[in-house]
């Protein structure tokens, strides 16, 4: 039996001939399908007559078409479907070719066309969305709206039984935080400023979304600055891909939000550090919570804000050794608490013997069993609470605590990743605890396999 040409085969081997062409044209027009084939010397009919070497058929034929359908495959000529050849179409495309075509002759319907084309490489797709002009965010435009879905297609896995994504602005904010390609949010930046509300967040819009995104390059930061909006502009400050010069000069506008963004972004230098050391307390809380703290930014803090750095999770070494040694009873707690700190660093603070340290040091999953075991044989709920969350807490001391049937204990069991699953199947009853199961990673990866499946 002779094996069927694939359609590249067919067409490259098929000089001179015709190609039948039945049903509707969708994403390609009939001129353009004509000027496709010429390259291979092949001409396109729409009736069946000599020389037809081919039939591509659309899967909806009306009667005569269905017709001339049977009398192709009674001659035993090859038929394809239409889909496969626009695709073959889709992937031949010269991008720079389209670019041109389409600004020169400004036709919005092929532009359209071309966008909401699934079959196009990211690449183009990108140029083209960077060219599409947008309607005005208040009217409701339904081109506006295909190229929107088209986006959310081509870079967020929906799955059948979710295509209400594609309607809400809530999927765009997910490719905005999450896309990788510079091109694509540079394009994004052209797109009208919607506005998400997420709830217990405040509220933001687009272009902040990817201020913040950390793969944005120059360009994008150049065009994100030129909108010279303010919110645009404290999102970038709290960017750690934003050059330092950039990020100086934003400190010049001497805006307490924007100070605020700069002392969470772990990309300040020291100048910027020393400055922000002036300002509010609330700005050097953030700073000191948030940046990496060495010998010599530590002389630089004044003693009363000290404690606030025990909650730091990015200490040097030699910094952590000094606060050990500080007699200050919140820096301690904080530091007995942040899981920077390893195993001896805890073991020092609980050989101090401070009872108001026993509480935090019970929550820090470095802390040797041992101890935890020590604590628990304390017999004190305010310590037995806080070995509840303890994910390095052994399951025969969890099951201990269950026996004592205390809410706030059960609180603790419900969040930690270590209880058993035969205790956490009775906690699921009591709706008491349906905030804290949320935060057992265990019972959330159980749950997302189930919704994936």
């Amino acid at each position: 039996m002779k094996t069927k040409q694939t359609l590249e085969e067919l067409l490259k081997s098929s000089k001179d001939t015709k190609i039948l062409i039945l049903g509707k044209e969708s994403i390609f027009t009939k001129d353009e399908i004509k000027k496709f084939l010429k390259k291979y010397k092949i001409d396109m009919t729409k009736n069946y007559e000599e020389g037809v070497v081919a039939s591509i058929e659309h899967h909806q034929l009306n009667p005569v078409e269905e017709d001339i359908s049977c009398m192709v495959y009674d001659d035993k000529i090859p038929t394809y479907d239409l889909e496969e050849f626009e695709k073959m179409m889709s992937k031949g495309l010269n991008e720079d070719e389209i670019l041109m075509i389409i600004k020169l002759s400004k036709d919005t319907d092929r532009l359209h066309r071309l966008i909401t084309n699934p079959n196009i490489t990211n690449s183009l797709f990108v140029k083209l969305l960077d060219t599409y002009i947008w309607d005005n965010i208040d009217e409701d435009s339904r081109e506006d709206r295909d190229v929107i879905i088209a986006l959310l297609r081509r870079y967020v896995k929906i799955r059948p039984n979710e295509e209400d994504l594609l309607y809400s602005y809530l999927t765009l904010r997910r490719v905005a935080t999450q896309a990788k390609d510079n091109n694509l949010l540079l394009a994004m930046t052209k797109m009208p400023n919607f506005e998400f509300l997420i709830r217990n967040k405040p509220k933001t819009s687009l272009r902040e979304t990817i201020a913040k995104n950390p793969n944005i390059k120059s360009d994008t930061i150049k065009r994100l600055r030129s909108f010279r909006d303010n919110n645009i502009n404290i999102a970038l400050s709290s960017n750690s891909i934003v050059d330092i010069s950039t990020l100086k000069e934003f400190q010049k506008l001497d805006n307490p939000k924007i100070d605020e963004a700069l002392a969470i972004n772990i990309n300040i230098d020291t100048e910027i550090f020393e400055n922000l050391l002036t300002k509010s307390k609330q700005i050097i809380s953030l700073l000191l919570t948030h940046q990496h703290i060495d010998r010599y930014k530590l002389n630089l803090i004044d003693m009363e804000y000290i404690s606030l750095i025990g909650v730091n999770d990015n200490l040097s070494r030699e910094v952590i050794n000094e606060l050990l040694l500080m007699d200050n009873s919140d820096l301690l707690k904080n530091l007995s608490s942040n899981e920077i700190l390893g195993s001896k660093d805890l073991e020092y603070i609980y050989n101090l013997n401070k009872n108001e340290l026993y509480i935090h040091l019970a929550l820090n999953t470095n802390l040797p069993i041992e101890i935890i075991k020590s604590l628990y044989h304390r017999d004190n709920k305010e310590i037995n609470i806080s070995i509840s969350s303890n994910h390095s807490t052994p399951q025969e001391i969890l099951r201990e605590l269950f026996d004592m049937n205390d809410l706030e204990i059960n609180r603790g069991l419900a969040s930690n990743s270590n209880t058993p699953l035969d205790i956490l199947d009775i906690l699921k009853i009591d709706t008491r605890l349906r905030n804290d199961l949320t935060k057992n990673s265990i019972l959330m990866a159980e749950v997302n396999q189930q919704l994936d499946y």
